[in-house]
């Protein structure tokens, strides 16, 4: 990010100072530094988390405030009931993409406007029908990856134009030498940063109960092809993720058997991933969003359905402590906020 000087303001605030953009100053004749490029155009969020559908199939859609624990509220609904959604966030608008009600997949891209809460309107479509995908973005395009069963294909919207998606490259780095139709590549853990996007875990297979550790990114900016990144320290499918802009966490999943382990990566480095802490329980499908301070996972099953919201500190290590509760235990929904990463 670069900054602009702004020399000899005038001063009309009439306090002793100028009001530039809800800056005051206390000089007639000042420096003022302002951000420019993408971070002004990002701009900042309200600080909500947002959990959106819900396995069994429902339609809600829960939200918190990263900053205060307590239990989620009711925000409101999706055009439809769905699981296995994912999500991304610019600084006012939430996409979630695709999902599942039994029997069917859906191409479906709702928005919401996270700031003022409300139900979700139609967007535009996916090329091709996704359940248990991955999102994530930098806040101008957001980007889904993974289906089961589904496209090798990672798709992209531009969160501030509504439309369909349209093809960004392709997830080339198959685990186990899937081959290239990549049926049944579930990716459920989705972050990043402004310039990557970050893939990891999943499984592969039909049906699609087979593992996997692996670690993908792609440029956000420039586009093409995902390339490996490192491992995680578990195979794990049903594992979720959110990031700061520096550091990406993945938060339990199955083996099939459950796991409480919490690792990260340095998203700028490519290598394997790290020990962080350990969930308050073995579980899995459950969603996760982050703020540049803190890391917040929510819902789940051990099997049983589960309602509890859990969070951590990204930029130390340790275990979860708890935030409060969802309005109903649920499993399989989009996590996002409007202040993740991959905003800055």
């Amino acid at each position: 990010m670069s900054d602009i000087k702004v020399n000899n303001i005038t001063n009309r605030g009439g306090n002793g100072g100028p009001v530039i953009a809800g800056i005051s100053t206390v000089a007639t004749s000042a420096f003022i530094i302002m951000p420019s490029g993408d971070t002004a155009i990002r701009g900042a969020g309200s600080g909500r988390g947002v959990f959106a559908g819900r396995d069994p199939s429902a339609d809600s859609i829960d939200m918190i405030e990263i900053a205060s624990t307590g239990d989620a509220t009711d925000f409101g609904d999706l055009t439809r009931n769905k699981q296995a959604v994912s999500g991304t966030a610019s600084a006012s608008r939430g996409v979630v993409f695709g999902g599942y009600a039994s029997p069917s997949y859906f191409t479906d891209i709702d928005y919401i406007t996270v700031s003022s809460g409300g139900g979700a309107a139609e967007f535009g479509d996916l090329p091709t029908a996704r359940g248990w995908s991955a999102a994530c973005g930098d806040g101008i395009k957001g980007l889904v990856a993974g289906s089961w069963p589904g496209p090798a294909a990672v798709d992209f919207v531009n969160i501030a134009t509504t439309g369909d998606a349209s093809n960004f490259g392709e997830l080339v780095v198959r685990p186990y030498g899937q081959g290239g139709s990549a049926v049944g590549h579930e990716i459920t853990g989705g972050c990043g940063s402004p310039t990557r996007g970050i893939f990891g875990g999943g499984a592969h297979g039909t049906p699609s109960t087979t593992a996997v550790n692996l670690i993908q990114f792609i440029s956000i900016q420039s586009g093409g092809n995902s390339v490996k990144f490192g491992e995680l320290n578990k195979l794990s499918y049903g594992v979720t993720a959110s990031s700061n802009s520096t550091r990406g966490l993945f938060y339990g999943g199955r083996t099939p058997s459950a796991h409480d382990v919490i690792d990260f990566i340095t998203i700028a480095t490519e290598g394997n991933a790290t020990d962080f802490g350990n969930l308050s329980d073995s579980k899995f499908d459950c969603s996760a969003c982050a703020s540049s301070t803190r890391g917040v996972v929510a819902g789940g099953r051990t099997p049983s359905y589960l309602n509890i919201i859990e969070f951590v500190t990204i930029s130390s290590t340790g275990n979860v402590s708890d935030f409060g509760d969802l309005t109903s235990t649920r499993s399989q929904m989009g996590g996002f906020s409007d202040v993740h990463g991959g905003l800055g």
